[in-house]
């Protein structure tokens, strides 16, 4: 059984940084497309970035292009989501994924993965 865990969320100024971690058991991230999303009150779930297998693709949303990087440590399991320069409109709970049926691409829909962490918040005040 996959298991996904996210944790660094919490509160910050913005301008501020915070660095998403998400850790898994059960299988090893390098077998997998991995993602990050967010999902805000009131609003749907939205992609924020992907990366694939290897690590050599990467994909953000526009709203956060320039601003938030993915990156993965296969040896310790973990993928990882910086964030700098944060918004207010940053704020949202963020949710890892990952999808162990591809091989080496980017995935931007919360459909195409199986496997869902918990999520962390992240509250950025103006």
């Amino acid at each position: 059984q996959v298991q996904l865990a996210e944790s660094g969320g919490g509160l910050v100024q913005a301008g501020g940084s915070l660095r998403l971690s998400c850790a898994a058991s059960g299988r090893t991230v390098s077998s997998a497309v991995m993602g990050w999303f967010r999902q805000a009150p009131g609003k749907s779930r939205e992609f924020v970035a992907t990366i694939s297998r290897s690590g050599s693709s990467t994909r953000y949303a526009d709203s956060v292009k320039g601003r938030f990087t993915i990156t993965r440590d296969n040896a310790k399991n973990t993928v990882y989501l910086q964030m700098n320069s944060l918004k207010p409109e940053d704020t949202a709970v963020y949710y890892c994924a990952a999808d162990f049926k591809r091989i080496e691409v980017v995935l931007t829909t919360p459909g195409a993965y199986d496997y869902w962490g918990q999520g962390t918040q992240v509250t950025v005040s103006s």
